[in-house]
């Protein structure tokens, strides 16, 4: 499994947007080895927030597929030269390999 997050920390009242621009149905709903998209907003900071994006793959393979897929390829150049909101204070995306799952007695019941 693998899993991509994508924080973006935008100005104070903006969470709401972002969180509600990545809940929309897309494309990456359809693809082949997506687990799920979790979004999650933190509102502990003052004068900002962040809006996390956690993407769970089944593989490294599913997620290249995404990435090689001519819907992807296609958002990102319909997105090209367009500025970044000005509420939006910064965007970084990470990719992780799980090691572990544990799960809880929830999950097992």
């Amino acid at each position: 499994m693998m899993i991509q997050t994508r924080s973006i920390v935008v100005k104070e009242g903006y969470a709401d947007q972002v969180a509600e621009r990545f809940s929309v149905d897309s494309p990456i709903d359809s693809m082949e080895g997506l687990l799920d998209r979790t979004i999650m907003v933190n509102r502990h900071s003052k004068d900002q927030e962040e809006v996390l994006i956690m993407i769970r793959w089944e593989s490294v393979e599913a997620w290249k597929n995404w990435e090689k897929s001519d819907v992807h390829i296609q958002g990102h150049r319909d997105n090209r030269g367009k500025p970044t909101p000005e509420y939006v204070i910064s965007t970084t995306v990470n990719m992780y390999d799980v090691a572990t799952v544990k799960t809880g007695q929830a999950a097992r019941s």
